[in-house]
Parts: structure tokens; C-alpha cells; sequence
């Protein structure tokens, strides 16, 4: 009986546990020091969490500043030779405007590349 119970216990564990990691793995902050385009859509310079959700490479990205979503872009989970050291986002000058081309993040393998054929969509009213 004592038995039964720990078990219950320690697979409840181990679901919140997973949960909780996966959820976390598909979730990070970033910060712009100046205002970026992604995917042709204009994000101001600040502080934003990055959400996205598919299956395989394929994924939506969202970019959110609190709970108002500033843009939605379809993106690609990528695998890095080796884990980056730090989280990076990588910019593309080439046009004048600092573009996105991929987000980087710390002790992990995995980045998001933007799609460049794509336009990022708006979410709410522009100002």
C-alpha cells in the first residue's frame, strides 16, 4: 500500500516536472537595444518574450511584449554545431534597417531561423 502510494507520488512528479520543461524550452526573453524588423514587421527597441509552438522545425513564432502579441512569423528550429555560449539574436544590416535572421540562446544547440520569405503579420492596431 505504502508502495502504491510513493509511486503515484513520483509519476506526478515526474508529469509536472515534464510539463514544466517542455513549456520552458518553448519560451525566452530577449531584449532590443534598438528597434529591429522581423520579417519586415518594425518591433521597437525593449523588452519582449519570443513563444512558439509546431511540430518538427516548423513553428509559429510570436513575439510578445506583456500579453499583447506584437508579431507572428513562421519560423524554423535549427540545430547549432554546438551550444551557444549566451543567447544572440543575429542581424542583418545589409537594407540600413537591423533585420532578425535568427535567435540564439544560451547552453542550448537549438535556434530559431526566420523565414525570409515571410512577412511577420501585426497583431492589434499600429500606433
Amino acid at each position: 500500500m505504502k508502495f502504491n502510494s510513493l509511486a503515484k507520488t513520483l509519476v506526478l512528479g515526474l508529469a509536472v516536472l515534464l510539463a514544466t520543461g517542455a513549456f520552458a524550452s518553448n519560451k525566452s526573453s530577449v531584449h532590443f537595444e534598438q528597434a529591429v524588423a522581423i520579417n519586415g514587421q518594425q518591433v521597437a527597441a525593449g523588452n519582449y518574450t519570443l513563444r512558439w509552438e509546431g511540430s518538427g522545425s516548423d513553428v509559429q513564432l510570436s513575439v510578445m511584449q506583456g500579453k499583447k502579441e506584437v508579431a507572428k512569423t513562421a519560423a524554423k528550429l535549427v540545430e547549432l554545431d554546438r551550444a551557444s555560449s549566451t543567447d544572440a539574436v543575429v542581424l542583418n544590416n545589409t537594407s540600413g534597417t537591423p533585420s532578425v535572421q535568427q535567435f540564439r540562446f544560451g547552453g542550448k544547440k537549438t535556434a530559431i531561423n526566420l523565414e525570409s520569405g515571410d512577412r511577420a503579420s501585426m497583431s492589434g492596431s499600429a500606433k
